[in-house]
């Protein structure tokens, strides 16, 4: 049973261990509504996993200290873990997912764990984890399902009330949903009036399906971009949590979390992870009710793998229409490729690549498949090409 006494305790711990990530105003994200960020992104270890490490690990017994601690995770927690465990002298076991970030792994090594890689996702390495924990007697330190670590996190609620009294919502990423379950009860339990919304991949909705059936499901796999919260399935103590704190769960596309990472990236000079960037495409797409209100959007992590940061970035400028690219089957017959260059340079479009393929199927014998990729501003400038080039007979499709 969570207590608030024991979110204060736990903010008194971290006091002295902790950065205290200051609000960012950031009104582009969504003219429509008043927002801010709490950069845990910023966090030791960068992201917010560092509170509920620590404190789980600085309330253990000395004798359980000196057996060591377990954890599994997608990375964040890892580092948590490793650098709690190592800065209180005691030996941590890291199990996470062959498919994690090398960054993360390399990252949970420095600061002074073992790793153990294992086949599959989180919840295959959270079964190694149990297994080890009872071969050699280590504390397991859950990622989320656990009131300590809940604590910890809980204390980002405290710092929100304290930076922004008259705060309206906070939108906070969810995967086993320690996270939101510490802020939400937090900030419920000390103003109720504050909407909390939470926000999960949708191709990682186990939260959102749970609360949906009215109980806790296990999702058959997970896939998304966003590594820290692909999570099968919540744990008990958050489902019901949020089941109880939490307005509403609500999810955003792969699309839509490379345009808000492409965003805090360009407008705010913030690198964000996936999971990270979750609570920001939920406002920047209008996926939760904030409009006209003082909002704050949890940025929880920054630790992107570097190697897949161009493809977030080269998604994320499709899906605000920064990036373009069209097919259209034309007459193979001189002036054609040029009258479609033409139209298009007239309209400020800047083209970087063409593929001219006469082997593809067509309608026509005498045709060929043109594919083009295009620098746009906006949706609107892809429209208007769109138009444009319509209105000179060209029959296109937008890839």
């Amino acid at each position: 049973m969570l207590q608030l006494d024991n979110f204060y305790k736990a903010r008194f711990v971290l006091s002295k261990v902790i950065r205290k990530t200051e609000l960012v105003h950031t009104p582009r994200i969504n003219p429509e509504s008043d927002v801010y960020l709490k950069p845990e992104c910023l966090q030791k270890t960068g992201s917010f996993k560092i509170r509920g490490a620590y404190y789980k690990i600085s309330q253990l017994t000395d004798e359980e200290k000196a057996k060591g601690v377990i954890a599994c995770s997608a990375g964040n927690h890892a580092q948590g873990v490793a650098l709690g465990a190592t800065a209180m002298g005691v030996k941590s076991l890291i199990c996470l997912p062959e498919g994690a970030p090398i960054s993360k792994v390399e990252a949970t090594k420095r600061l002074g764990a073992e790793v153990c890689l294992v086949p599959g996702v989180y919840d295959d390495a959270y079964q190694k984890a149990l297994e080890l924990k009872d071969k050699h007697g280590y504390t397991f330190v859950h990622p989320f399902d656990d009131e300590n670590v809940i604590a910890g996190q809980g204390t980002i609620g405290l710092e929100i009330l304290d930076q922004l009294p008259d705060v309206e919502a906070v939108v906070v990423p969810v995967g086993g949903g320690g996270l939101i379950s510490g802020v939400a009860f937090a900030i419920k339990s000390l103003n109720p009036n504050v909407k909390v919304y939470g926000v999960q991949a949708e191709g990682a909705a186990s939260m959102v399906q749970s609360l949906h059936d009215h109980k806790q499901e296990k999702l058959p796999s997970v896939a998304t971009v966003a590594d820290g919260i692909a999570v099968k399935e919540p744990g008990k103590i958050t489902f019901e949590t949020c089941s109880n704190y939490v307005d509403e769960i609500v999810t955003v596309s792969e699309d839509e979390i490379c345009a808000a990472i492409l965003k805090l990236i360009e407008s705010e000079k913030m690198v964000a992870e996936g999971a990270g960037a979750a609570s920001v495409a939920a406002v920047m797409y209008n996926k939760v009710p904030v409009k006209g209100k003082k909002t704050i959007c949890v940025v929880s992590g920054g630790n992107i793998d570097v190697t897949i940061l161009n493809r977030v970035i080269t998604r994320g400028l499709a899906k605000s229409g920064r990036l373009c690219t069209i097919e259209m089957e034309l007459d193979d017959k001189p002036g054609e490729l040029v009258e479609v260059c033409s139209v298009i340079a007239g309209l400020g479009g800047n083209i970087t690549g063409v593929h001219h393929d006469r082997s593809a199927n067509r309608n026509k014998v005498n045709a060929c498949v043109l594919r083009l990729t295009m620098e746009t501003r906006d949706e609107e400038h892809v429209k208007e090409i769109k138009e444009a080039l319509e209105s000179k007979g060209f029959h296109l499709w937008i890839v």
